[in-house]
């Protein structure tokens, strides 16, 4: 492979969920070592508070578009004209790592390594919120994705459920992969005095979040529900959320200051690959009520309440449990705090730069294996 020095990374992302988030933090690790990062991102176009958080991160390129996702509805116009943009930034950013946070360029003629992180998919987004048969509309979309993955060098998941998720729904053995958790750092998020309401964050409009049930048992609840984020998806569908009160998409500072007053955070999801919010939440000192699912248990093992996404009785009764039970939130607060500081950027950015590393091995075996 030549010079084995690691000096320029092209991430791509979206501007439309915590992928997003992750890039970011991704971007300034890899900066302070030293590497020169381009990020591409695609789903709209930047808002002015993404182009305040991007220009916070000293000599980070960012070049956005509005590029449709794989997953929006009829996009493979622009992930083929995407693709073809990703490979002019190639030939003028010349990385020697390409670290995709989309799902169906993997595949395209890179002359760098590739790495493929799965944040989430449609295959198994689908088959944990509707629980029926993926449509063949998406049958495009699983070939696509598939061939991506396949044609990686390594590809990365944030937690094993997720991993073995891609395995299963895609076929795929997928020997080079890894999972790398999720950080946040844990600076940009502080923990006041804690005042009586439960707080929910994110894609409130996405099915997977399962906000719905908490508007369902919100007005029985003796304390006020407070939900931070778009509730318009990027089709335009509005989701009904009754009985909350709606915060609208906040600012990075803005939500901080929301979760370190916030007592509570509720995530009761259906789906949730690794979970920002909930690490955020934690960060800033609040007890966490989850879906009892396999990735956040894995991520947060005893350190939060799980309750089934199908049973809002048991949502409420755990809820009530924590509102009514102040040594008890304040004993569950303390375990999460604890557990999210076992996340620390600094160990995340070490994984990727070892995977990096062995995706850049797996790609110089390969191709000389093709020559021989």
């Amino acid at each position: 492979m030549g010079d084995s020095t690691l000096r320029r990374v092209l991430l791509t992302g979206d501007t439309v969920g915590g992928v997003w988030t992750f890039t970011l933090e991704l971007a300034e690790l890899l900066i302070a070592e030293g590497i020169d990062v381009c990020l591409a991102t695609f789903g709209r176009m930047g808002s002015a508070a993404q182009r305040e958080e991007a220009a916070a991160i000293p000599g980070l390129e960012w070049l956005d578009s509005s590029f449709k996702l794989e997953w929006m509805d009829d996009p493979w116009n622009d992930v083929e004209r995407s693709g073809c943009w990703l490979l002019d930034v190639e030939k003028r950013f010349k990385p020697d790592v390409i670290h995709l946070n989309t799902l169906c360029h993997g595949a395209l003629d890179w002359n760098a390594p590739v790495v493929v992180t799965v944040h989430s998919c449609v295959v198994s987004w689908w088959a944990a919120v509707k629980r029926v048969p993926l449509p063949n509309s998406w049958n495009r979309y699983r070939s696509e994705v598939k061939r991506s993955l396949k044609c990686a060098d390594l590809v990365t998941a944030p937690s094993q459920p997720m991993l073995a998720s891609v395995r299963e729904n895609y076929g795929l053995d997928l020997a080079c992969s890894r999972a790398i958790s999720n950080a946040r750092k844990a600076t940009q998020f502080r923990i006041e005095p804690k005042h009586p309401f439960v707080l929910a964050a994110g894609r409130l409009w996405d099915e997977a979040k399962n906000i719905q049930a908490l508007t369902e048992i919100a007005p029985r609840l003796p304390w006020p529900v407070f939900l931070a984020g778009d509730h318009q998806s990027p089709d335009g569908e509005v989701a009904r959320l009754r009985g909350c009160s709606l915060l609208g998409q906040l600012s990075t500072a803005d939500l901080a200051s929301w979760f370190a007053r916030a007592a509570i955070y509720a995530l009761p999801a259906r789906y949730e690959p690794f979970g920002l919010s909930a690490l955020e939440a934690a960060l800033s000192g609040c007890a966490l009520v989850l879906g009892d699912i396999p990735s956040l248990r894995e991520v947060w093992q005893d350190a939060a309440v799980f309750v089934p996404p199908d049973k809002p009785e048991l949502l409420e009764a755990a809820l009530r449990g924590l509102i009514e039970d102040p040594a008890h939130r304040e004993r569950m607060a303390r375990l999460a705090v604890s557990r999210a500081r076992h996340y620390t950027p600094a160990r995340m950015a070490a994984e990727y730069l070892e995977s990096y590393e062995i995706a850049r091995r797996c790609a110089g075996e390969r191709r000389l294996a093709c020559a021989s």
